[in-house]
């Protein structure tokens, strides 16, 4: 948790879809909308490793790993810059591209940056979809070392 004489840490983790930057806008609105708030934002997203979209199968795949961690880390800059655009009024926040999955990447700056909350969105996928991709919040909702808040995009109504 937050050393003494400074705010306590909030991580917020997002990546390209748009229930993540609701998370974020939705954070941003509730916890960060009053001159003095209370936590220091912290705004994170992870870039996969090359490998882990590639794999490694077959003759040429190793040639085109410089290429894919070059769109992997361009994209994860896109997100960045975005949510950039989102925090102008934060002026103290920090934003960080950590390689690895995301699951593992926001516990770890939990861990790093001391942080009292981590707030991530829901894709809201089903049980099945859950247990094929892995959730990162239901993940984080069990192995971070904080509270962890998450964000529910509300469905559309007809």
């Amino acid at each position: 948790m937050a050393e003494t004489g400074e705010k306590p840490a909030m991580v917020v983790g997002i990546d390209e879809s748009e229930h993540s930057f609701y998370a974020l806008q939705w954070t941003l609105l509730h916890f960060f909308s009053t001159p003095a708030p209370l936590f220091k934002l912290v705004v994170v997203t992870a870039k996969p490793t090359p490998t882990s979209v590639v794999g490694l199968a077959g003759p040429g795949a190793a040639d085109v790993i410089p290429f894919v961690e070059s769109d992997l880390r361009k994209a994860a800059v896109r997100v960045i810059d975005k949510a950039k655009e989102l925090c102008h009024s934060v002026p103290d926040a920090v934003f960080e591209i950590q390689e690895g999955d995301a699951r593992n990447v926001l516990c770890e700056a939990v861990e790093k940056h001391h942080a009292d909350m981590l707030a991530v969105g829901s894709h809201g996928y089903g049980a099945i979809k859950r247990a094929v991709l892995g959730s990162v919040s239901d993940y984080c909702a069990h192995h971070a070392h904080c509270t962890v808040m998450i964000v529910k995009k509300p469905k559309q109504k007809h």
